[in-house]
């Protein structure tokens, strides 16, 4: 791109930032110098390729999303927390709100992960343990009791049983007062992932992929602020992949919810701004930066010129980033603090739009509230004292930066080319079934973390504190312990509700869901019907259960 290509950049990019708001803050250095919004080559330089790079806020949305960058609007502050029984969590929302956290993100434990009420068999041991126990509308309503719906932001972490959750959490809504058509927020919802990394699967893909379609046409017409999907790669890179895995098959399976979409018959342009991302932020510094740049750049190119988005915010890849849990050891867990903070430095010198830090002791448990605060305390310095907040993409234009953004870039596009190719039909959602089906994706994550485990093995990765610097004069830690009086409590409100709850009404509901699952209809009407008849969580998946059975996957040796 020659100079006066670059100039004409420049002066788009200027003019939209100066009609743009910006936050009334100080965007001086420490010593006060002036710095300007964003940065570029010398008026008289010619840059190869620079329209790859661009300006902030343009097509390809290499450098960011918005002109302002952080001037305009910081990241959202979110913390994970969920434990015990919904009173609890509520609890512990209060204190992150309170102490300057901007949206909440709930952690759910493993029954309520895998559709299953805290009194079933299989539940024994596990409530509350990872996350907080969920098994009807009443728990949701108790989660987010005091908290207003209708202006907090709240981000839900789960995928298999994540429609009735998703109907519950509607009718706590509903039941503050709240308009729920304009609530904003995000549910995971992404199970290509599960079959690929996480595993927690309830049904085979065909029915799950029915049910996000429903949710996503449920949306688009009676919530179109709310994003019904958060297609993630954070349980892919903890599960083990490299960068460019982690990239390339999130954005694969974030291109096969495209397709579903277009499948039913909706406008691109109008759900594509419901579909948001979820990356994993690791401990290579640069690395990290490129591959949010590369993920932006990628996902715009396709959505425009693939899937034919013809608005902005339809080519937009807006992301949450949760520093890496993988990273963090029990071997002076002080050190966690330390790598939690160059992650969470390098997703918002990547751009997100909303982070997570691990607080230093999730290794070992749930975090407890002195370590919740140091990581929340952790983003809000990053924001408030380094000045990374006053300059769109600081990186942009490093040799290094730009040559692993091109680097990820290339390889990501060999992966979706090879996902294509395992299809029957040239659909990224055929070759996504199908490397289900087959076992790749295990296969490939599995070669990853098999040669990660052994550069460490040999030495030539470091860990401080487990394989090098090992001497220490830590203390033995504090940790967050639940105790199983929870599990007690939580089964026996559970059987007051179901005892407290009109029998008829119950039955009914789940009877003409199990009608609606068998037949073509959107299931979210017949789901908020049982949901608000006090349905559980288990009794609405065992409905589906009975109808679609449950998924095996396939033995791989």
């Amino acid at each position: 791109m020659d100079a006066e290509e670059i100039e004409a950049g420049r002066a788009r990019w200027r003019d939209r930032f100066t009609r743009s708001e910006v936050r009334d803050a100080d965007h001086t250095t420490i010593s006060g110098v002036d710095v300007e919004p964003a940065y570029g080559p010398a008026p008289s330089d010619r840059v190869d390729g620079f329209a790859r790079i661009g300006w902030p806020g343009e097509f390809p949305y290499t450098r960011g999303l918005y002109p302002t960058g952080y001037r305009g609007r910081t990241w959202t502050i979110r913390q994970f927390a969920g434990f015990g029984n919904a009173h609890q969590t509520n609890e512990r929302y209060k204190m992150i709100l309170a102490a300057g956290g901007g949206g909440l993100s709930v952690a759910f434990d493993m029954p309520t992960l895998m559709g299953r009420d805290s009194d079933d068999p299989r539940a024994l041991g596990e409530v509350g343990h990872c996350g907080v126990a969920i098994d009807s509308a009443a728990d949701m309503e108790l989660l987010f009791s005091g908290i207003p719906l209708g202006e907090v932001s709240t981000s839900m972490t789960i995928s298999g049983p994540a429609v009735p959750v998703f109907c519950m959490y509607l009718v706590a809504a509903e039941r503050q007062g709240v308009d729920t058509g304009r609530l904003n927020g995000t549910l995971q919802t992404d199970i290509f992932k599960e079959y690929i990394a996480q595993k927690e699967w309830l049904f085979p893909p065909e029915p799950h992929l029915r049910l996000i379609g429903d949710l996503m046409e449920y949306c688009v017409e009676h919530i179109p602020a709310y994003k019904p999907l958060s297609v993630s790669g954070y349980h892919i890179r903890e599960a083990g992949s490299t960068a460019v895995q982690e990239l390339a098959f999130t954005l694969a399976d974030g291109f096969g919810y495209v397709e579903l979409g277009q499948s039913r018959g909706l406008d691109v342009d109008e759900f594509g701004p419901g579909l948001s991302f979820f990356f994993d932020a690791h401990i290579d510094f640069f690395e990290e930066i490129a591959k949010f740049r590369a993920a932006r750049r990628i996902w715009a190119r396709w959505m425009r010129d693939v899937y034919g988005a013809r608005t902005e915010k339809a080519q937009w890849l807006r992301f949450h980033t949760q520093t890496a849990g993988v990273s963090l050891t029990a071997q002076q867990p002080d050190n966690n603090i330390v790598r939690t903070t160059v992650e969470a430095l390098s997703a918002v010198l990547g751009g997100t739009n909303s982070l997570h830090t691990n607080a230093l002791d999730e290794v070992l448990a749930l975090p407890s509230e002195k370590a919740a605060e140091i990581a929340l305390r952790t983003q809000q310095v990053i924001l408030e004292e380094t000045g990374v907040v006053n300059v769109a993409d600081p990186l942009g234009g490093s040799w290094y930066v730009e040559a692993l953004t091109d680097r990820i870039e290339a390889e990501a596009e060999a992966v979706f080319a090879r996902i294509r190719d395992m299809g029957t039909d040239g659909t990224m959602t055929s070759g996504l079934l199908r490397g289900i089906e087959d076992g790749w994706f295990m296969s490939e994550i599995a070669e990853a973390a098999f040669t990660y485990q052994r550069a460490l093995e040999k030495g030539d990765k470091k860990i401080v504190g487990v394989n090098c610097h090992t001497s220490t004069v830590e203390e033995p830690l504090e940790i967050l312990r639940v105790s199983h009086e929870v599990e007690r409590e939580q089964n026996r409100a559970l059987a007051e509700r179901r005892a407290g709850r009109d029998p008829a009404a119950t039955q009914s509901a789940l009877e003409r869901m199990m009608h609606e699952a068998r037949g073509n209809a959107n299931l979210l009407p017949s789901m908020l019907e049982a949901v608000r008849a006090e349905a559980t969580l288990g009794e609405i998946c065992g409905v589906l259960r009975a109808e679609w059975g449950d998924y095996q996957e396939p033995a791989r040796f």
